[in-house]
């Protein structure tokens, strides 16, 4: 029986990238140290991100971001794009996973290359403009934060249960340390890709990607524009205990972007929507994070999907029938009885009574 391998495409093809991409920068580097009689790691400027001579070099804006410097970096890579990509692909598709990895590869690198040309027109240090920029730490971050939108309260077990972590936290996590490395062991670049990366992946997903129907309320299956619910607030992305002062600098951000037309207010409809997909999210509604392996192809995941839809329409459908029913009852029970000039009851009132609750039974 021939070996099955349960990848979904595009993951396929970042993994070939990823490992494709980064031994052909160690050749390219060792072959070069061997030709200079170098000690130290040579630059790579037509697969690395340098920013000083990447005008010359457009392509390496993605291809640095799958070419990793050493081995233990190549497995972290590999292992977030093997799971990472596989849950997202599924719960999105690859053509909308492949445009996320377009927009938290490109800009985040792009904004990495200005920010060390701006630091090198200032301090004139040319170690800043020829700085070696790859990595796929943009995508761990840009992964982290998509999860934190669709399994937020997904619990990971680690140690046999000894330690347990919500997913929830994962960002903070890793933005504080890599920020920490950053300062402690000089990876200024890890910590500079991390940070844009969470930032460029929260705003496309808060303000920009279509959101999947997940009540079946609509069959086109997209209704509306970015996620307005209050958990994936940027405050929300913190311990409680930051959420205040992290809210009052994000709404003034905000404001200003509003001010300059840059982005769009959401309406009350937009954050109720979103709110009801974050509840219905956390109600089931995409497959468990780690618990991938019981979907045998798309068919069984998407019949899945198609009865937990339709059982959530029924279920509000019969909400809104016994809703229609009190207010039906109540308005029979406020209409008076009709009387004659005597002030009687009319006969005809009792028998027209009569046939209404007989159309009611019917």
């Amino acid at each position: 029986m021939a070996l099955r391998i349960n990848i979904p495409p595009l993951t396929r093809v970042l993994l070939v990238l990823l490992v494709g991409f980064s031994l052909l920068c160690q050749v390219a580097s060792y072959r070069a140290r061997r030709t200079t009689n170098a000690n130290e790691a040579t630059i790579v400027p037509w697969i690395a991100l340098t920013p000083q001579i990447s005008v010359y070099y457009p392509w390496v804006y993605l291809t640095s971001t799958f070419a990793e410097q050493n081995l233990i970096t190549l497995l972290i890579s590999g292992t977030t794009i093997l799971y990472g990509g596989k849950y997202l692909e599924r719960a999105w598709g690859s053509a909308e996973l492949a445009k996320f990895l377009l927009i938290v590869t490109l800009i985040p690198n792009l904004i990495a290359a200005f920010l060390y040309i701006a630091a090198f027109a200032v301090t004139r240090s040319a170690a800043l403009s020829s700085t070696y920029i790859q990595g796929s730490i943009s995508i761990q971050a840009a992964f982290l934060v998509a999860f934190k939108q669709l399994v937020p309260e997904h619990t990971v077990t680690i140690l046999k249960g000894v330690i347990k972590i919500r997913v929830k936290h994962f960002p903070a996590m890793f933005i504080v340390a890599n920020t920490i490395s950053g300062f402690v062991f000089f990876t200024d670049t890890a910590a500079i890709l991390c940070w844009l990366g969470f930032l460029t992946s929260w705003t496309y997903l808060r303000f920009y990607k279509s959101q999947p129907d997940l009540m079946g309320t609509n069959t086109g299956g997209k209704v509306s524009r970015g996620d307005a619910s209050e958990t994936f607030a940027f405050a929300y992305f913190w311990p409680d205990i930051f959420h205040s002062p992290i809210a009052a600098v994000s709404d003034s951000i905000y404001n200003v972007l509003l001010v300059l037309k840059i982005c769009t207010p959401f309406s009350a409809e937009e954050v109720e929507t979103s709110n009801e997909q974050a509840s219905a999210r956390g109600e089931g509604g995409l497959p468990s994070l780690l618990n991938q392996g019981g979907r045998r192809g798309g068919g069984g995941g998407k019949r899945e999907e198609a009865e937990r839809r339709r059982a959530l329409a029924l279920k509000a459908l019969d909400q809104r029938l016994q809703a229609a029913t009190a207010n039906r009852q109540q308005t029979t029970t406020s209409i008076p009885p009709a009387t004659d000039a005597n002030g009687e009851r009319s006969p005809n009132a009792d028998t027209s009574t009569e046939h209404g609750d007989e159309s009611e039974q019917v």
